[in-house]
């Protein structure tokens, strides 16, 4: 615990300055089914998943992992990799719709990681709303900071989750995976204060009512129309939000894409993601009292829409299409690179979005990092959605933060291809047992844990009281950005 002294900006009522992600560490299942060889063995044509919705490769769980072993690991994973001891945690948050149990939260079971630092001060819970709980809990970690209950302490946020689907068309759309944030002042992608906008309503596009099955009930449709819909609303009022700031600074134009350097969304399959940022430049052009519709314009071709109605859009597939293909430069730039983790591991629920983060962080050279502004777009059914902004500050001089930051995401590549492809006969076999051994007790898992991951927490055992039981893999030394241990008394003022 620091001293009073060394809490100046806690106990002095003011904010801490640049507050927002510090490390981050992600975690994904050691094994995927490819999409095509999917397409073959659902009988279904050519494309459809590929193509049609962007996707690659699918990771899943066997019955050795769930929704706590996932947040383990990551917890672990980033706690070890950066050297962070578990009492300069002050705060832990989680972000899940992989409910097993309707009272205890997953935050307690990771409780078990701080045993030896004798650290039980640790506020926060769960927070759960489809894909959004993971928002919400990094939304609340940087609040705590902010707070007059800051005590000069990290908050340490997880968003963790595994989608499966029944069988049929929207099986490929599943995936699995982890992420932790560790969230403070000094940060390297600072969480931009009054450029965030949300917008929530009562709406059944996805929901999960039987609670003896993973299983959600989805209307397709209506949930890309509610997502497409969230969007137009979190986008305006970000704009609205952004010029206003702009405005005090004597600039009076209006807020476009361009001012975003990247633009991350939440990933239910990666053609939706760019069906998204053409959305947005739709907005756009609507907000553009004088679009320049003439060849080499902006919005070339474009001419014919400009009286377009945004709420008559959602389904118009040739408005889609002409958008799409106006934006295709600025997908390419700002958002592909962040769809890498989507594509090759599939939609996470709540860790989709900071998996496009994660993305977008490797795919940059460090030196093009600095002074980068990212927008962020979080959807979770039922509805709550939030777009909102970081700022990348800070040097590239090696131990700086955003150095440690970006180098700890050296290896994401090697981890993704390092992962064993199963026939799509297993992963359907697979389905099937967890479907047959969920919230089974007692029991004791089949599934293998020789390929998982080193340092892979996983399932071993749940008695008749249901009490679940875990052990970790021995971990290998992962790569690590090189920082000293962090002593508490240095996160103030650092």
């Amino acid at each position: 615990m620091p001293s009073p002294n060394n809490m100046s900006n806690a106990t002095e009522g003011r904010w801490p300055d640049d507050v927002g992600i510090i490390a981050t560490e992600i975690y994904f299942p050691s094994q995927y089914v490819d999409q095509e060889q999917l397409e073959i063995f659902d009988g279904i044509p050519a494309g459809k998943y590929t193509i049609g919705l962007g996707q690659s490769k699918m990771g899943f769980c066997t019955d050795c992992e769930d929704i706590n072993s996932l947040c383990l690991t990551a917890v672990q994973n980033l706690m070890d990799r950066n050297q962070i001891t578990y009492d300069s945690i002050g705060r832990l948050e989680v972000g899940t719709e992989t409910i097993i149990d309707k009272s205890k939260s997953v935050k307690t079971v990771l409780m078990q990681l701080f045993g030896d630092s004798g650290n039980t001060s640790v506020e926060g819970i769960d927070t759960t709303n489809a894909c959004y709980g993971g928002t919400a809990a990094l939304f609340n970690a940087a609040a705590w900071v902010e707070s007059s209950a800051w005590d000069g302490r990290y908050a340490l946020v997880v968003a963790g989750d595994i989608a499966v689907y029944a069988t049929g068309n929207a099986r490929p759309t599943g995936g699995a995976g982890a992420i932790a944030m560790l969230v403070g002042p000094n940060a390297p992608l600072v969480l931009e204060r009054g450029l965030r906008h949300t917008h929530m309503e009562h709406v059944y596009d996805f929901y999960k009512p039987d609670m003896a099955s993973e299983y959600p009930r989805v209307d397709g449709k209506l949930s890309i129309q509610c997502y497409l819909g969230a969007l137009d609303k979190c986008y305006q009022g970000y704009c609205v939000k952004a010029e206003a700031q702009m405005q005090k600074e004597g600039d009076s134009s209006h807020y476009t894409m361009d001012r975003f350097d990247a633009m991350c969304f939440h990933s239910p399959f990666c053609k939706l993601v760019q069906k998204s940022l053409a959305r947005l430049m739709l907005n756009d052009f609507m907000r553009d009292p004088k679009p320049d519709t003439n060849d080499g314009g902006r919005y070339a071709g474009l001419r014919g829409y400009k009286d377009l109605k945004l709420e008559e859009t959602f389904m118009d597939r040739e408005v889609e299409k002409a958008f799409m293909n106006c934006s295709k430069e600025m997908f390419a730039a700002k958002t592909k690179p962040s769809t890498l983790v989507a594509n090759q591991v599939g939609n996470m629920y709540t860790p989709s979005l900071y998996g496009g983060l994660v993305s977008f962080l490797a795919s940059c050279n460090l030196a093009e990092l600095p002074g980068k502004r990212i927008g962020l777009f979080s959807y979770g059914s039922g509805l709550a959605a939030s777009l909102f902004s970081l700022q990348v500050k800070g040097d590239t001089a090696p131990g700086s933060p955003l150095w440690k930051l970006r180098s700890s995401l050296d290896d994401l590549k090697f981890r993704l291809d390092s992962r064993r492809c199963v026939e799509p006969s297993v992963f359907a076999e697979t389905m099937k047992l967890r479907e047959d051994t969920h919230h089974l007790a007692k029991y004791t898992p089949v599934g293998s844990i020789a390929d998982l991951f080193p340092g892979t927490w996983y399932l071993t055992y749940v008695d008749e009281m249901h009490r679940r039981k875990y052990s970790s893999k021995p971990s290998s030394n992962l790569p690590s950005p090189r920082v000293d241990k962090v002593p508490v008394s240095s996160l103030i003022n650092s």
